[in-house]
C-alpha cells in the first residue's frame, strides 16, 4: 500500500473490446467500494499482495452507476464517494488498474456464469479474484462467494474471499459511514472511512449574504440524496492542490428564507474568485446544529465564533493528523489533490 509517497498512475479501462495486454492476467477486486472504507482497503490491499505474488497488475472492478440507482432509480441514493473521487482513493493505494462496467440492462442481464466468463476470463484474463464475504453477482444476485470459487476451480483462477473488518464489534461498511454523516459525525465518519471524507463540486452562484456580512462563501449543490446532518463544521477545502482551513455550513438558511439546502463555505485568509470552480470540501468535525437567530447581528456574532471554533479545531488536526495512523490518510495527506 502506498504510504506518504506518490502513488503511480491507476489506469481506466471502460471498454473491454481492447484491453491491454500488461492490464490482463492480474489480481482484481471486485465491487463497488464507495468510501474506500478500511473493510475495502483490507481487500485491496490483499489484491495487491496476491498480483505480487503472481506477477501481475493488481486492479479493481467497479460498477457505475451503482446497481442500487439502477433497480431504484426514484430513490436516490447517496454516494460517498463519485467515480472520479473513487478513482483518487484507488489510485493513492497504489492499484495499476480500474476496470469501470457500465451498470445497464445487459449487465443486469448477465448470469453469474457468463460475467465470470465473458468479462473475467476472456476479456481479463485474470489470475486472481478477491470479493468481499458479502459479494453477490450475476442476474438476480445468483452468485455467491461459493459460487465464484466453484467458477474459479473450473476455469483456473484463483478466489479469495476477504473476512469482515472491523472494531470494537462493529463491521466497517459504506452503510455505516452514512450513518454517521447523517448525525453530522464527520470525525466518526473519517475513523471508519481511515481518511477525511470530503465533497467534490463545483462553486455555484449565491444570494451574496454572505460578503455582505464579511463572510463571503463558496456555495456547493448537495448531491440527490445527501445525508449529511444540517450545521456548521470546521473544514479544509482543496483548491488547486493547496488545502485552506474554512468554516461550512450545509442548511436552509433559517434566519433568512428557509430555502434549498446549500453547502456554503467560507475560506480562512483567502482571497480570490472560485465561481466556476471544482473545490473538495474534507469535512473536519460538527461544531454545532443549524438554528435561526433573531437578527443579522446575532447571526454575525455566532459566526466569529464559529470561525474561532474551526480555526482552533483545524490547528489542532495540523499539529497532529489522526487520519495518519491510516495508510490510506498518510498516503492522501502527501497531496492534497
Amino acid at each position: 500500500m502506498s504510504d506518504g509517497g506518490h502513488a503511480r498512475s491507476i489506469e481506466v479501462v471502460g471498454d473491454l473490446a481492447g484491453v491491454p495486454d500488461h492490464l490482463k492476467g492480474g489480481a482484481i477486486a471486485i465491487g463497488n467500494f464507495d468510501g474506500v472504507h478500511r473493510g475495502h482497503q483490507a481487500v485491496l490491499e490483499r489484491t495487491r499482495t496476491i498480483a505480487k505474488e503472481i506477477g501481475g497488475p493488481a486492479g479493481v472492478m467497479l460498477f457505475s452507476p451503482h446497481p442500487r440507482q439502477f433497480f431504484r432509480p426514484a430513490d436516490p441514493h447517496f454516494t460517498l464517494t463519485p467515480l472520479p473521487e473513487r478513482l483518487r482513493l484507488l489510485e493513492a493505494l497504489g492499484l495499476d488498474l480500474a476496470v469501470v462496467l457500465p451498470f445497464d440492462e445487459r449487465m443486469a442481464g448477465l448470469d453469474a456464469e457468463s460475467f465470470v466468463t465473458g468479462i473475467l476470463v476472456e476479456k481479463l484474463a485474470v489470475r486472481h479474484v478477491v470479493i468481499g464475504y458479502d459479494f453477490h453477482f450475476g442476474r438476480g444476485r445468483t452468485g455467491s462467494p461459493d459460487v465464484m470459487r466453484a467458477l474459479g476451480a473450473r476455469f483456473g483462477f484463483g478466489v479469495t474471499v476477504s473476512d469482515p473488518v472491523g472494531e470494537a464489534g462493529e463491521v466497517f461498511s459504506s452503510s455505516r459511514v452514512r450513518a454517521l454523516i447523517a448525525a453530522g459525525d464527520v470525525r466518526g465518519a473519517a475513523e471508519v472511512l481511515g481518511h477525511w471524507w470530503r465533497v467534490v463540486g463545483r462553486v455555484v452562484g449565491g444570494a451574496h449574504r454572505g460578503t455582505g456580512m464579511g463572510f463571503p462563501t463558496a456555495n456547493l449543490r448537495m448531491e440527490p440524496g445527501y445525508v449529511l446532518k444540517h450545521g456548521i463544521y470546521a473544514a479544509r477545502v482543496v483548491v488547486d492542490g493547496v488545502r485552506h482551513g474554512a468554516a461550512a455550513y450545509l442548511g436552509t438558511r433559517p434566519t433568512f428564507d428557509n430555502g434549498a439546502p446549500v453547502l456554503e463555505v467560507f475560506l480562512f485568509d483567502f482571497d480570490g474568485d472560485l465561481y466556476g470552480r471544482e473545490i473538495a470540501v474534507e469535512m473536519i468535525a460538527h461544531l454545532r446544529d443549524d438554528r435561526a437567530f433573531p437578527d443579522v447581528e446575532a447571526l454575525m456574532r455566532q459566526m466569529e465564533k464559529d470561525c474561532d471554533a474551526a480555526r482552533s479545531i483545524l490547528a489542532a488536526v495540523a499539529a497532529e493528523d489522526p487520519m495518519q495512523r491510516f495508510p490510506l490518510g498518510r498516503a492522501l495527506a502527501a497531496t492534497a489533490g
